[in-house]
């Protein structure tokens, strides 16, 4: 089975913010600032909320789709 682009988006926008959740609790235990990762983990929230939604909407429900 083929993987859909906006699937594969979803998911590694979601491994991309996995990372920068570590990167900034190692930065907030060594003292240090995190502002800028901070910054780039709620833009990666943002993207994949848009996507998120964009994916839903394009998606239509019927009983094909549905699952149990």
């Amino acid at each position: 089975m083929e993987e859909d682009p906006d699937t594969y988006r979803i998911l590694r926008l979601r491994a991309e913010i996995l990372e920068l959740g570590s990167a900034i609790r190692q930065l907030q235990r060594a003292g240090l600032d995190d502002a800028a990762a901070q910054l780039l983990i709620g833009r990666k929230r943002a993207q994949l909320e848009q996507l998120v939604k964009t994916n839903a909407a394009s998606r239509p429900l019927n009983s094909e789709t549905r699952r149990p």
